[in-house]
């Protein structure tokens, strides 16, 4: 039997949405950084899981399994978001937990290598964050863990091409450069839990409002102002979204209601996967069809959210 062709519409060029919220995740599983504007790269926004804590086999240490990871802040200096901003020695990155004084990391300096990280199924050397940062982590989680760095000097991380064609790379993401949900998939979710939750639960990049609840779901061909995204694939949730974020417990929720009214088996009920349940849009932004131009490469809050081509039901859009 012969492959089903995706039937994808054209819409209007008129605003589908607006962008309410930029996020970067600086350390892969800890705190986020809500910021009025960021900017592109090709692996993501600036400084976006460029680290990742490892265990004393060099395996990422995440959400998953080390839930007080959600507990760890991290700040960097306001300017790190200015697109062509470079760091000094005295450029520093302060981590914050419970319990722990803060921890500065210089945003340049010389590195010793790692090697053998492991992050899913890609393994290779990184840049060792040094002793200082290894024993914060160490003493903060209670076991040997190391902060790494990716090495940009030599490695490359590239997304599955089964789903993207061309180039498309990333630090220590799980799979993709960029999250998008939207405000309105929340809302609907809440309604439906008997406590409401907050959208770090999720841990999107961007944050949009304006459209229909889920309506990200089908997103295939997108403008954010003037920069072109492609949307890759429905954004499968592991347990992380049942960690409380304020107090790094897990819970049950939204993952048993999601699995009511958004897993495959509702979703995607002719397709694989019954058991995942999904929540936001994975993305790429098609870098090589960019040119800076007026403030660079910078999304703003407030930018506009075109669709250009959508897919008919969540059933055809690729997960």
């Amino acid at each position: 039997m012969g492959a089903v062709t995706p039937s994808l519409t054209t819409e209007l060029a008129s605003p589908e949405a607006k962008i309410t919220g930029i996020f970067t995740y600086p350390i892969k599983s800890c705190r986020g950084i809500s910021l009025p504007h960021a900017p592109l790269t090709p692996f993501g926004f600036r400084w976006d899981r460029q680290w990742v804590v490892v265990n004393s086999k060099g395996r990422a240490c995440t959400q998953r399994v080390e839930p007080k990871l959600a507990l760890v802040e991290v700040e960097l200096p306001p300017e790190a978001f200015l697109e062509h901003w470079k760091p000094t020695t005295d450029s520093f990155m302060v981590l914050k937990a419970p319990g722990m004084e803060p921890l500065k990391v210089c945003l340049n300096k010389q590195y010793q290598v790692v090697d053998e990280v492991t992050v899913w199924d890609w393994t290779g050397p990184a840049w060792d964050e040094g002793s200082e940062a290894s024993q914060w982590f160490s003493d903060y989680l209670g076991k040997p863990s190391k902060l790494v760095r990716f090495n940009t000097a030599s490695e490359v991380r590239n997304v599955d091409p089964n789903y993207v064609e061309g180039q498309q790379q990333i630090f220590f993401s799980d799979g993709y450069p960029f999250l998008i949900a939207s405000q309105e998939s929340l809302d609907a979710l809440n309604k439906l839990l008997e406590e409401p939750i907050p959208m770090n639960r999720f841990r999107p990049n961007i944050l949009v409002e304006g459209c229909e609840p889920y309506a990200e779901d089908l997103w295939r061909d997108i403008n954010i102002s003037r920069f072109s995204f492609h949307g890759v694939k429905l954004c499968a949730r592991c347990k992380v979204p049942t960690v409380d974020q304020q107090t790094a417990i897990f819970g049950t929720e939204p993952t048993e209601t999601l699995m009511k009214v958004r897993s495959g088996h509702v979703l995607r009920p002719n397709e694989k996967d019954k058991n995942k349940v999904y929540f936001g849009q994975l993305t790429v932004w098609n870098w090589k069809d960019s040119s800076a131009e007026g403030d660079g490469n910078m999304l703003k809050l407030g930018d506009p959210v075109y669709i250009n081509k959508k897919f008919s039901s969540p059933s055809e859009a690729a997960a």
